[in-house]
């Protein structure tokens, strides 16, 4: 029985360092810079890696109003994300290297269905579906990026 007992020990204990590292995501204030010259501030997480990407807002039941998440790439590049997994009705913005936002799509829960850039672009942001609008914020505002 003993082995029984630390077997399962090690078990959760495994599943909690596995589970904290994959949720814990760098979060940092992201300000948008309106064409009429306001500015908007969210709380995004970071998605650097392969696999932070990957996993991007799976899973997740529902995200507050202005939080999103940005997916930083390496290089300008024809993009396209889908729903899989994904709950919560989202919007993405496109945006180029220099923080342009490109395009701005709507995206419904659990479609598979790809929502691809028209060009290439360097990043994406994912919010609460509608909240570029409600924010103010459409194509040719400016995310400033200094630091990312």
């Amino acid at each position: 029985m003993p082995f029984k007992g630390a077997l399962t020990a090690s078990f959760f204990l495994l599943c909690i360092l596995s589970c904290g590292k994959a949720d814990t995501l760098e979060e940092r204030e992201l300000t948008v810079e309106q064409a009429g010259g306001g500015r908007v501030t969210l709380r995004v997480e970071i998605a650097r890696s392969a696999e932070e990407k990957q996993r991007g807002l799976m899973y997740r039941k529902d995200l507050a109003e202005g939080r999103g998440m940005l997916f930083i790439f390496d290089r300008d590049q024809l993009m396209s994300f889908w729903m899989k997994n994904t709950y919560i009705p989202l919007s993405i913005a496109y945006i180029r290297s220099n923080g342009t936002i490109l395009e701005i799509w709507d995206m419904r829960p659990l479609d598979e269905n790809p929502v691809p850039s028209s060009r290439g672009v360097r990043y994406a942001l994912e919010v609460p579906q509608g909240w570029f609008g409600r924010a103010g914020i459409k194509a040719g505002d400016r995310l400033l990026l200094d630091g990312f």
